[in-house]
């Protein structure tokens, strides 16, 4: 009798969580979770690409020094930056995450411009191979920021939303940061070039 009176007890309890929304709570957390993780894990590959990339572009255009300080500063500051699942619960540390990885957008799509003023740099086989793992990277990074920002929405509904919104307020559940609008308008143009108007002399050689 007492067992089955637990098992009765146990059931309702369930049924209860599942109804005030708890379990699609911590299931919508657990998915934001894993979306962030992926796209931390693009952004890392991007990084690891970056010192390849830099030096490649050296051997044939050692005059765009601004050009490597700029992506060398941009990947020191965001390793600076400790990328840990803790960071989308600190809207102001997401911001400075993605105000860095923007910088490094930027640095990067100057670094790739530079190839357009030196045609043996273009068709070097490992500058291809580089360039092509970087835009495939770049198209991941889309994807897994794409994955997290659907995943954000709907965790943030659940907790905005009646009535999982009160079991969020008890369990100290709160909304979470996601990409922000301004944020993919300013990542997602080009950056304009400008040597002062006066194109560089490509190298001799490498």
């Amino acid at each position: 009798m007492r067992r089955w009176l637990s098992l009765v007890l146990l059931s309702v309890a369930l049924l209860s969580l599942s109804g005030c929304g708890y379990n699609a709570l911590q299931s919508s957390d657990e998915q934001i979770k894993a979306s962030w993780a992926e796209v931390l894990n693009q952004y890392q590959r991007r990084a690891d690409l970056v010192p390849n990339l830099v030096n490649v572009v050296k051997g044939y255009a050692a005059h765009e020094k601004d050009v490597f300080v700029q992506v060398t500063e941009a990947r020191a500051s965001v390793g600076q930056i400790q990328a840990t699942p803790e960071l989308i619960n600190d809207p102001a540390a997401f911001a400075k995450f993605q105000e860095a990885q923007a910088q490094m957008t930027s640095a990067l799509s100057r670094l790739i411009a530079v190839s357009e003023n030196y045609p043996q740099l273009k068709a070097d086989g490992v500058f291809r191979d580089l360039q092509a793992q970087l835009e495939g990277t770049e198209n991941r990074i889309a994807v897994a920021r794409m994955r997290y920002i659907e995943a954000v929405q709907n965790y943030n509904n659940l907790v905005r939303q009646f009535p999982s919104n009160l079991t969020a307020m008890v369990i100290g559940m709160k909304v979470k940061p996601s990409f922000t609008v301004e944020n993919e308008k300013a990542i997602s143009v080009a950056p304009k070039v400008d040597f002062g108007g006066t194109a560089p002399a490509p190298a001799a050689s490498r």
